[in-house]
């Protein structure tokens, strides 16, 4: 099968790779969909490519993607069906770990103490016909659901509820989401389906307006605003009761922080970069909680799948580009200008 490889510098190759076999407590599903996230980029533009940032596997090139979807198409040996049988409509925790330390065992593979597989980046991911996975990192897709929306609760909508979920955000409660790409534009729609008052911030326009359609009460350009004035105006003067920084901007990131009100709690989803914040004016002296989250749970991810399916939220909207794999290059080289909503391969 052919399939993406990142070679960094903003360039990918198609390779060819053997179809994968299961091997005992192993599946392999058939991808219908991968959606491409913003954590691609940093394997995508890196200079010297994925052995720069110190991820490939050990076996040579490594097939990209982390948001797969699809149906099993063949189990190993020692697989249970209640885990997976062929048929199965799933997606994929894109981690895998020893399976026995305090964070495995609560569905945490990602932070796991012995060292993480991530799929897609050190270990074979979803650019492809074909993935082989263990049996144990797959999660059912309700059958409510399409499989762009399982690749969307594969990474980036679920992580977004994952911060959701840390922030404990309540629907009497006004959050303030900073950067509207597809995590934040997740947010968006999520907190809204929470009951939330949303207050959307992206310098894009176009990212503006996509917030706006999924649901956002009030939208704010930070160039053209002071954005905690902006925010405190929208909220007689104290701030929101809570934040969520999807941007990964140093600038966005403390305005975070100094956009909520007195007790209020900021969250930090988005990867990389630093914050400079005033420790006793922007914290201590407000009693401000800020807090980090790390995408999700295997248990968290399910969780996500059934809220998205209960409460009818139109995750696919997400999606304004959808590619064939053969269009990867070009899918991502207008990725890159990170002005789009969510695109996703559809095999």
């Amino acid at each position: 099968m052919k399939a993406v490889v990142f070679l960094g510098d903003r360039q990918l190759e198609f390779m060819e790779f053997p179809d994968p076999a299961p091997g005992p407590g192993e599946a392999v599903i058939e991808i219908k969909a991968s959606g491409m996230c913003g954590s691609d980029l940093k394997m995508y533009r890196a200079k010297g490519g994925a052995a720069a940032l110190g991820l490939g596997g050990p076996g040579g090139p490594v097939i990209a993607g982390h948001e797969p979807c699809g149906v099993v198409a063949a189990v190993g040996e020692g697989v249970p069906e209640a885990l997976a049988k062929t048929g199965d409509r799933v997606m994929d925790h894109h981690y895998d770990g020893c399976g026995v330390c305090k964070h495995c065992r609560q569905g945490w593979s990602q932070m796991c103490l012995e060292g993480t597989t991530v799929f897609g980046a050190t270990g074979h991911g979803a650019h492809a016909s074909y993935m082989k996975v263990p049996a144990h990192t797959l999660v059912k897709l309700p059958d409510e659901l399409s499989y762009k929306t399982g690749a969307a609760i594969s990474c980036g909508t679920g992580t977004a509820y994952g911060a959701l979920k840390r922030l404990a955000l309540a629907g009497d409660e006004t959050i303030a989401i900073f950067g509207q790409g597809p995590v934040g534009l997740s947010a968006t729609q999520l907190a809204k389906a929470m009951g939330a008052r949303v207050i959307a911030l992206d310098i894009g326009e176009e990212r503006r307006d996509l917030a706006h359609a999924f649901g956002a009460d009030e939208v704010v350009d930070p160039r053209s605003n002071d954005v905690v004035q902006a925010i405190r105006d929208l909220t007689d003067g104290e701030g929101a009761q809570k934040s969520l920084d999807c941007s990964s901007s140093p600038e966005a990131r403390r305005d975070a922080v100094r956009c909520v009100r007195s007790w209020g709690t900021a969250c930090f989803v988005g990867e990389g970069g630093d914050v400079t914040i005033d420790v006793s004016t922007d914290m201590l002296r407000r009693q401000v909680t800020v807090v980090g989250s790390w995408t999700f749970s295997k248990n968290g991810q399910a969780e996500c799948a059934r809220f998205v399916a209960e409460r009818g939220i139109d995750v696919d909207a997400l999606f304004t580009h959808e590619f064939a794999l053969d269009q990867a290059d070009e899918a991502y080289k207008l990725f890159d200008t990170q002005t789009t909503g969510k695109g996703v391969f559809l095999m």
